[in-house]
């Protein structure tokens, strides 16, 4: 089979195509023939050299989407998605023509959905749905996200715009205002100064993080939620101060895509909803195998609004 293996940190170039072989079927595993995988910037932090428990050479990919080849837990050609559970990072991912998956973390589901339309799925939506149950968003409130062009970010307005929240995004790109408007999103706010808010928000979604999450709780409506569920400017804030940065009564927490793990309910109904119409995926750009190492520039550049997909 190819894959794409990441030999070592470094910048894209450590991205190789190779000929590898079929991993063998073992108990409790799954062989998955990937018909696509998204990607996700985690894994271009991994590629970096920022995870320090991985190992190289490491078939890279937290997610993918195809159907079952060989398995003792479900029947051959079953759609499955898989997300998270260290793929990528522990065992070798996403970025292959086959992947070797853990059982307990195969989500099987029905679609007519094209392969390049639900590999933009799982990771993305499946964040911006746990996140936004976590914030307890509901109708007639009003939403900040902060990362708006991000893949989740788009998938967190589109969803929220649906369940009737009054959504407001943040873009640093005035160019990819249209993207945001077309997610559903009322209020397109550029990032490059204070915020000119339209109203205070009930809720703020952070998915740039690090930098903005202290900030992101003096928007918020005294009591109101704060969600960071991103990092697209790092993991760790400085010199952070609960006591004095947390303005009493707001509340700040988080939401990890790990607590999806195996939701093969919520994806089932995330796929209705965009079959139905409800929710309108942004795929940015799909790139072959062979592209792996432009497709990580193109990420690592920001150049994407929205989920960038590989298809092996």
């Amino acid at each position: 089979m190819r894959a794409a293996v990441c030999v070592g940190a470094g910048g894209p170039e450590v991205l190789e195509v190779r000929d590898l072989p079929v991993p063998a079927v073992r108990d409790g595993w799954t062989l998955v023939r990937v018909k696509g995988a998204g990607l996700n910037r985690s894994e271009l932090r991994t590629r970096q050299g920022h995870s320090p428990d991985v190992r190289f050479p490491r078939v890279l990919g937290i997610e993918c989407v195809g159907v079952v080849a060989e398995s003792a837990a479900l029947p051959e050609g079953t759609t499955v998605a898989a997300v998270m559970g260290e793929m990528g990072r522990e065992f070798d991912g996403g970025y292959a023509e086959y992947a070797l998956l853990p059982d307990d973390l195969l989500m099987p589901f029905t679609t007519t959905l094209s392969w390049e339309v639900l590999a933009a799925l799982p990771e993305t939506y499946l964040t911006a749905q746990g996140a936004l149950d976590t914030l307890d968003i509901a109708p007639g409130t009003r939403l900040l996200i902060r990362g708006g062009t991000s893949s989740v970010g788009l998938a967190a307005a589109s969803i929220a715009a649906g369940h009737g929240v009054e959504v407001a995004s943040t873009t640093r790109r005035p160019d990819k205002a249209g993207a945001l408007t077309a997610a559903g999103v009322a209020h397109v706010l550029v990032d490059d100064g204070p915020l000119d808010l339209p109203w205070v928000p009930d809720h703020v979604l952070d998915l740039v993080g690090a930098r903005t999450a202290v900030d992101s709780l003096n928007l918020v409506r005294r009591g109101g939620t704060v969600c960071v569920a991103g990092s697209l400017s790092g993991w760790s804030i400085a010199d952070f101060q609960p006591v004095a940065m947390i303005p009493s009564g707001t509340k700040l927490t988080a939401f990890h895509s790990k607590d999806m793990k195996g939701r093969a309910d919520v994806l089932q109904r995330i796929v209705g909803e965009v079959e139905a119409g409800v929710h309108q995926p942004h795929v940015d750009r799909v790139f072959g195998l062979a592209e792996i190492v432009a497709a990580h520039r193109y990420m690592e550049d920001d150049q994407a609004s929205g989920k960038l997909v590989v298809i092996p």
